[in-house]
């Protein structure tokens, strides 16, 4: 299978991309950057140097392809129009990539009981969540599941907080460096409030290989978290604290002089819950993660020493 990647440079479409190719699959990659797309071509991806916002390229190389996954801005509602156009009628899959901040609550650090389910988006429901930022990503992720009924073998993908190690280009997992950027910045480690805030997580490794299942079987208009095992802020920061011999975890009040988390970030990114199940995946692709535990990579981990 030819499949085409935008984001590949990126650290789920790195993974992806990387998953692909091992799996014997062609790999063309969107990249923005001349040097990112010589790197993707020593991997065996065929790069593509360009924008989400160039439609006539995304066109073209959909159309070329087999196959699409689009892992490089979920919020870019434009692009998705452009892929879903290109493929209509083809039968062909295109895996877009959401995320499980979609249905991130509270913003204090203080943890919730409610967990969300695959059912989310199905036809039918008329689920919004409360931020308009994340409306604005479920109006995207809704556009593409609707294309199933133009012929497209659309599947929308919500990976819960990922960890792991960037199998593509040197990438880090949002969240985890951004506390990992604070701590260094600081000389201690952080949690919003109290840190009892919850989030599932999902190895990258685990991630791709659901990407993998889904181009090969998902059925039309399929909506999936991926998630295996969750954890607390505190615990993160916990480990984190541990990893990087720092003091900490302390509590964090967003908004206080010399941040380097801009407070809203702060509020409903660190300080939130995000608490799925990805029982389709399991069930319907027959996803098996191997990972499951975040705490314990982080006693390991790199975080990012390489940059410092």
């Amino acid at each position: 299978m030819h499949v085409f990647v935008t984001g590949a440079s990126g650290y789920i479409g790195g993974a992806v991309a990387t998953r692909l190719l091992q799996a014997g699959h062609t790999v063309t990659g969107l990249t923005r950057d001349a040097a990112h797309a010589r790197a993707l071509a020593r991997l065996g991806v065929q790069p593509v140097t360009g924008s989400l916002d160039d439609a006539a390229l995304l066109a073209e190389h959909a159309g070329r392809a087999d196959a699409v996954v689009n892992a490089a801005d979920s919020d870019h509602r434009q692009a998705a129009e452009t892929l879903v156009a290109a493929l209509t009628g083809s039968g062909k899959p295109l895996i877009h990539t959401s995320g499980s901040s979609i249905v991130a609550t509270g913003t204090t650090g203080e943890a919730t009981d409610t967990i969300f389910g695959d059912d989310l988006l199905d036809p039918g429901s008329t689920w919004q969540p409360g931020h308009p930022v994340r409306r604005a990503r479920v109006a995207v992720d809704r556009l593409v599941l609707a294309a199933a009924r133009h012929g497209v073998r659309t599947a929308v993908l919500c990976p819960s907080l990922i960890y792991g190690e960037a199998r593509g280009l040197p990438r880090d997992s949002v969240l985890i460096a951004a506390l990992v950027r604070q701590a260094r910045a600081g000389g201690v480690v952080r949690h919003v409030g109290a840190g009892r805030n919850i989030w599932s997580t999902v190895h990258l490794d685990d991630v791709a290989d659901l990407y993998l299942l889904a181009l090969e079987q998902a059925p039309p208009g399929t909506f999936s978290f991926a998630e295996n095992g969750e954890a607390s802020f505190l615990a993160i920061t916990s480990a984190i604290a541990r990893r990087l011999r720092l003091p900490g975890p302390l509590p964090w009040e967003p908004g206080l002089a010399g941040d380097v988390w801009h407070p809203e970030f702060a509020r409903h990114a660190l300080g939130s819950n995000s608490r799925v199940r990805a029982t389709r995946a399991r069930a319907l692709l027959g996803w098996r993660p191997r990972h499951h535990s975040i705490t314990d990579w982080l006693t390991t981990a790199d975080l990012g020493e390489r940059d410092r």
